[in-house]
């Protein structure tokens, strides 16, 4: 039998939220007093992710805790409330994200005699997990954190999904673990140790994001992308990966050979059409944020035609940018009409980011460079009552969309072609880093010394800060230990592990890197600070397997591509359109001049102020001011 518990809906409608999670459970030692106002604090820290609904439930013993926002997507009734009971209590679940293949899920557990009393994915991981327990998130397709209650097994478990689209973060003191879909929530219970985390500052500094597991708090570490959690009773928790990046391109490299000519088109509009489709499953409307670039475009043709009404759009215009080549406003109204969406453009201007520019850095949760795009995107389209956006998010990493694909292998060969000159690199780096910061990015003194291996000079083409930098800003203890905690060398050899070929490499590093920690980061706090759901067709467990053969390839698939996949007044507005990465106006914003040190340049300057807001009373601060 179903139950769904303590739940308290919230008046107003349907304003949409991205849906947070949060737990604890005592899995070393006894329950405390304090534990429902504990819980309740860090539910209301995330009361911007689900206004929907506010749930929250205790095992009898009191071992074992949950809340949940939630967000209603599917199922909006009171049939997919969470937290969720299943036979009587003996499993709850309470989970974040969205399950595209539930209905596929459910139908497979129907044939084999399961009865179900809702319409919503949260019953169908429910038995799932009977019957396949932790296995179960190898037939999972979407974005999840999910955590469940088995109360006949005294066990807690966690899963995080393949590319870590939603986030989990943990806090285990060795007596009781406590979860949350966010670190402020974390740090709303109270009772956390918030010591400053080496790895974290100089993961920031080195590249704009807070790397993986690591936060800002010694005491809190994010379960990583792709791996379950077990905790029973009177155990310690054990982490398990059970999906690689790597893994599947490896085994796309052995055993699946890529089609090729025409099959090969048509294999990517195949892969294309199935991906929007699901990121379409939704009991409420979808709408999608549209630039002017292939990605995007390419979502808009196959969603459009799968929506029933017409789609929402929304593009993003910046004031300073009005009438020059980084100006996509004009192209990308062009193309929403041949699609007949409903297309808004929203235009930035520096006086809206000043005002806006408090509640951004809250709305963070973790120090990043990036995203400011996202959050004003989603602003404006949670103000159309959308509840859920596309977005193109993870088109470049797949089709070789960043110059990275071309210059990093080309780094490595020239290093390699220098052979024992390659050994003077630190001596290189050292002479001609004070005169190349004068006049262009320091990052080219490290040439010889990082772009001779994939993961260096990935290093050097995606590093914000390079490490010999650092002591100018971190005191030298605490950087050593934050180098050597975040082992970043080793890092990046693991994320191509196995992988053979240039393309893979990149895409592997450009996936388990830039994407994970800061776009899909900034997609989910930047969405969250409005109450929006951002989907990405692009980033799927199954669309990456299917294109993984064309990944690996020789040669492998590009943006070169995706054309002949376009209707053809579309193809012909993109023709000759070059590549650009999204530009957003910070230095004038900021009112940075234009300078030539390395320090007030550009993302630099923006990355010390951000963490000078979350350090405050530290050097960063006086380094930002």
């Amino acid at each position: 039998m179903l139950q769904f518990i303590a739940i308290v809906c919230r008046p107003g409608g349907r304003e949409a939220a991205v849906c947070g999670i949060a737990g604890l459970f005592h899995y070393g030692g006894r329950p405390g007093p304090d534990d429902q106002a504990l819980i309740a604090r860090m539910s209301a820290a995330m009361a911007a992710r689900g206004p929907d609904s506010e749930g929250v439930w205790v095992s009898d013993d009191g071992a074992a805790l949950f809340a949940q926002r939630r967000l209603a997507i599917i199922d909006p009734g009171p049939g997919g409330w969470q937290p969720m009971s299943f036979d009587g209590g003996r499993l709850v679940a309470n989970y974040n994200g969205e399950i595209y293949n539930y209905r596929a899920l459910k139908d497979e557990l129907e044939a084999a005699g399961r009865r179900f009393a809702s319409q919503s994915d949260t019953e169908v991981l429910l038995h799932l997990y009977d019957m396949y327990g932790a296995a179960m998130v190898e037939r999972l397709r979407g974005m999840y954190a999910v955590s469940i209650w088995d109360r006949e097994r005294r066990t807690m478990f966690f899963a995080r999904d393949p590319f870590g689209i939603k986030p989990l973060y943990i806090a285990d003191d060795g007596r009781s673990v406590r979860f949350a879909s966010q670190v402020k929530a974390l740090l709303a219970g109270g009772a956390i140790d918030t010591t400053p985390e080496p790895a974290a500052d100089v993961g920031f500094l080195m590249w704009g994001s807070v790397p993986e597991p690591f936060t800002l708090y010694k005491g809190i570490r994010a379960l990583p992308a792709g791996h379950t959690m077990t905790v029973v009773q009177g155990q310690a928790p054990v982490v398990r990966r059970f999906h690689s990046i790597a893994a599947v391109l490896a085994e796309a490299e052995r055993d699946q050979p890529a089609p090729t000519g025409q099959a090969r088109i048509e294999a990517l509009r195949a892969h294309i059409a199935d991906t929007v489709k699901h990121h379409m499953v939704a009991d409420v409307p979808v709408g999608m944020f549209l630039s002017a670039g292939f990605d995007s475009s390419l979502v808009a043709q196959f969603a459009a035609p799968q929506s029933d009404k017409a789609l929402r759009s929304v593009t993003l215009g910046f004031d300073e940018y009005r009438g020059t080549d980084n100006d996509e406003t004009t192209l990308a109204a062009r193309i929403a009409a041949h699609h007949q969406t409903d297309h808004r453009t929203v235009w930035i201007a520096r006086e809206e980011f000043a005002a806006s520019r408090a509640h951004l850095l809250q709305a963070m949760d973790q120090p990043t460079i990036d995203g400011t795009n996202v959050y004003f995107v989603s602003k404006a389209t949670a103000s159309t009552g959308l509840k859920v956006a596309l977005s193109g998010i993870g088109g470049d990493e797949v089709f070789a969309g960043y110059p990275s694909f071309r210059q990093v292998p080309e780094m490595v060969r020239l290093v390699d072609r220098m052979g024992p000159l390659a050994a003077l690199g630190r001596g290189f780096r050292v002479i001609s880093e004070p005169v190349l910061r004068r006049f262009t990015s320091p990052k080219y003194a490290g040439v010889l010394e990082y772009g001779g291996t994939y993961g260096g000079a990935y290093l050097l083409r995606r590093g914000l800060f390079m490490p010999w930098e650092l002591p100018a800003l971190l005191d030298a203890d605490y950087l050593r230990q934050g180098l050597a905690d975040l082992d970043s060398q080793t890092a990046l050899a693991a994320a191509i592990d196995g992988v053979r070929s240039g393309n893979g490499r990149v895409a592997a590093l450009e996936l388990s890197f830039y994407l994970r920690n800061q776009l899909l980061r900034d997609a989910d706090w930047a969405g969250m600070a409005h109450s929006l759901e951002i989907r990405t067709p692009f980033v799927d467990v199954d669309f990456f397997r299917g294109l993984a053969p064309l990944i690996v390839a020789d040669p492998p698939v590009t943006k070169a591509e995706l054309p002949p996949l376009l209707a053809q007044p579309v193809r012909d507005m993109l023709a000759g359109r070059p590549k650009r990465g999204f530009q957003v106006p910070v230095r004038t914003w900021l009112g940075m001049p234009a300078g030539h040190d390395a320090r007030t340049r550009g993302w630099r300057a923006w990355a010390l102020q951000v963490l000078a807001g979350f350090r405050p009373g530290s050097a960063f601060a006086r380094h930002a001011a």
